[in-house]
């Protein structure tokens, strides 16, 4: 048998004590009111402690709502954040021949897409950063000239509507990702556009040969004009690729990249691998 502990009196929480169960100061509280006011806290604990685990158990297929598929240099990304990175997509005039976003090339953009972010802050690269007008403006762009909105009528609020509800987007995500792509297109250029020039001949090709055909027939195209900045952009995007890359890479190597979720991790980078999966 274990001995006796002496236990020391403190008559402050005597008296905190007495008040509770409505005694006189000092004076011990009845075991019958205590045990009034502690048998249905026993009880509700004891109920919690049988139906929780019951209840767990009754849905072995239950799944977490969200969870952590990958770390770079500490900041978390969630499996959230690749399926909006999915739907997304449908924003990009240009998905390039690897076809339809997948989940793990998602997770590859969203990896290359937070060690540049974490660049920009590091240097304080404010400059960069667009302003709230120039989101607005860039997406009634997109409301304008995206093959996808022109096709679903986005220049209406009714069409634009419909759209973002289609593809399971907020206007609020549609700003993020906008002001985000934005703001890494101007630390590229800032970085690697020096020397590289986008002549009007390889503008025109593009929009003729790449652009036009998104359209369907019998829906009129922007023209040139309108579009040339945002064609620039897609083809100094390309043109630095190269460069991009391997300093992309660099930081890839010397940073801490963990992807947690193998079904998400690809061999290669979306640029240059196969992401099929």
């Amino acid at each position: 048998m274990a001995p006796y502990t002496r236990i020391r009196r403190d008559p402050a929480a005597e008296q905190a004590t007495a008040r509770q169960c409505g005694a006189a100061p000092m004076r011990p509280c009845s075991r019958s009111r205590w045990a009034r006011r502690v048998s249905p806290w026993l009880l509700t604990t004891a109920i919690c402690a049988l139906v929780f685990p019951a209840a767990m158990a009754a849905q072995p297929d239950a799944v977490p709502l969200d969870s952590v598929v990958a770390v770079v240099n500490r900041q978390v990304i969630l499996s959230s954040d690749v399926d909006d990175a999915v739907q997304l997509a449908v924003l990009d005039p240009a998905p390039g021949a690897g076809g339809a976003m997948t989940r793990p090339r998602a997770l590859e953009e969203l990896i290359s897409r937070a060690l540049i972010e974490q660049q920009i802050r590091q240097e304080d690269l404010q400059s960069i950063e667009p302003s709230a007008e120039e989101v607005t403006a860039r997406v009634e762009e997109i409301r304008r000239q995206l093959p996808a909105c022109v096709r679903a009528h986005c220049t209406t609020d009714a069409g634009w509507n419909a759209f973002l509800n289609a593809h399971h987007l907020s206007e609020q995500q549609v700003q993020s990702y906008v002001h985000n792509r934005m703001e890494i297109l101007r630390f590229i250029e800032q970085r690697f556009r020096q020397g590289i020039e986008i002549t009007h001949g390889e503008v025109e090709n593009y929009y003729r040969n790449t652009l036009l055909p998104q359209y369907p027939p019998g829906v009129a195209a922007p023209p040139l004009g309108d579009v040339q900045s945002r064609i620039e952009e897609i083809l100094l995007e390309q043109q630095v690729s190269a460069l991009f890359d391997n300093w992309l890479d660099n930081l890839r190597t010397h940073g801490d990249v963990e992807v947690l979720d193998p079904a998400l991790e690809i061999a290669q980078s979306p640029s240059r691998g196969d992401d099929s999966k």
